[in-house]
């Protein structure tokens, strides 16, 4: 099969596999985050929560699979590309289609960050022991949001390099990132460079801050390049999958931290700012994708699967918004039950057993809460932006960032209450 064909015969109707591939990291996401929580209880009071990469540092390794950004960004690029190529050809400004997106993305977080300020509020006059130390677990899942808004500004300029260049492109990006870790670790030696992962995480220069959006527009670039039928097939997915094991096994070697989503801004971490390192884990995912692509697909349109995935798909960004939040009742009732959520430390006994109590609870937890957030959501007008106007576009896309980025920062309190101004205000630009 041509290349050509290939592509068409992928497009000719609703394809299953990438909703199953977005569902399949939802669900991914959704459970890393709750086992990475663990709650600690002293005379039946949450006092702290702690991250399980703080207290084990084997979960360094889980993160190779949990860190499923790359192939959240990677499908969105591919099923987007055509329709933005679309707009391009006929002259259509991209930026009506981004605050499509936007908007989108703006009036559920209106909803979620509502609510999180009402619980903040009442927990700082009632005094509530539970809020305070999970203030920074309900909103540290919005740094994907701000991210995904990012890279899809960028899907244009995307789009057209894949057309220029195809296949090329992504080699130029993966030599402007090496490029940028190379100049923060500025080896002298081959003695440098047995030890380069940990030159370059050691260094903290401002430059090394335009990985941020090198690495995410890879996935963004492969996954236009993959829905246009440029690399397909299992040996292609063998391969890719086999260079992402050795990726990740060199970059370690190297010094490069082993977790690949801490979180601590310009400390020893892959990811504040991306490093090289980062990309043997896109390497993993796109080598799965790849390499089970076929089989896949055909089962998925034999047992007419399709719906139930589109289905699933639009319920994904209300169950990433809120699936944190069910932390917040299933606390309070692990502790009312006296279950094992805090189960101590990995290696102690009952340990595992008060995770799988945990990741119950917050399953059990998180089902009313969507059952209500989706009611809502059925009743609320369609979300079309009405603006044509660059200015409010742009006005209320920068408020979007700021105000999940204050969100994000500052935790559910105060940053819920001052983000949520900000993202009321995009959804409000977006729709004027």
């Amino acid at each position: 099969m041509s290349d050509a064909e290939h592509a068409n015969a992928v497009k000719e109707e609703r394809d299953p596999y990438p909703d199953a591939l977005r569902a399949l990291a939802l669900l991914i996401v959704v459970l890393g985050h709750w086992a990475a929580t663990l709650p600690r209880v002293e005379g039946g009071i949450l006092v702290d929560t702690d991250h399980i990469l703080d207290v084990w540092a084997p979960a360094g390794l889980y993160t190779w699979i949990v860190q499923v950004v790359p192939l959240f960004v990677f499908v969105s690029a591919a099923v987007s590309s055509d329709g933005v190529q679309q707009r391009l050809e006929r002259g259509k400004p991209h930026l009506h289609w981004w605050a499509d997106r936007a908007l989108g993305l703006a009036r559920p977080t209106v909803t979620y960050l509502a609510v999180l300020t009402v619980f903040a509020l009442t927990a700082l006059f009632t005094r509530d022991g539970v809020l305070g130390p999970l203030n920074h677990s309900l909103t540290v899942h919005l740094w994907f949001l701000l991210i995904l808004l990012g890279v899809q500004l960028l899907l244009p300029l995307c789009v057209w390099a894949d057309r220029r260049w195809g296949l090329k492109a992504v080699a130029g990006l993966i030599l402007l990132i090496a490029t940028i870790d190379l100049l923060r670790a500025r080896p002298t030696g081959l003695t440098d460079m047995l030890v380069f992962g940990a030159q370059v995480t050691d260094t903290h220069d401002y430059f090394g801050w335009i990985n941020i959006v090198l690495v995410w527009i890879l996935p963004q670039q492969l996954g236009i390049a993959w829905w246009h039928g440029r690399f397909f097939g299992r040996r292609v997915g063998l391969g890719l999958l086999l260079l992402g094991l050795a990726w990740l096994g060199l970059a370690v070697a190297v010094g490069y931290p082993v977790s690949m989503v801490n979180g601590n801004v310009g400390g020893d971490t892959n990811l504040l700012p991306p490093t090289l390192a980062l990309l043997g884990v896109m390497w993993l995912q796109v080598g799965l994708v790849v390499l089970f692509e076929t089989p896949v697909r055909t089962f998925l349109k034999r047992r007419h699967m399709g719906r139930w995935m589109a289905m699933f798909g639009a319920l994904g960004l209300q169950l990433y918004l809120w699936h944190k939040f069910a932390e917040l009742p299933a606390t309070w009732l692990g502790m009312r039950l006296g279950w094992s959520i805090d189960a101590g430390l990995p290696g102690e006994a009952g340990f595992w057993i008060g995770r799988l109590e945990w990741l119950g609870l917050c399953l059990l937890m998180v089902t009313p809460v969507m059952i209500a957030v989706v009611a809502f959501e059925r009743y609320r007008k369609e979300d079309v932006p009405h603006t044509t106007s660059k200015a409010a576009i742009l006005t209320g896309g920068g408020a979007l960032f700021v105000g999940l980025g204050v969100s994000l920062g500052l935790g559910a309190f105060p940053g819920a209450v001052i983000g949520l101004v900000g993202v009321a205000l995009a959804s409000w630009l977006l729709r004027a």
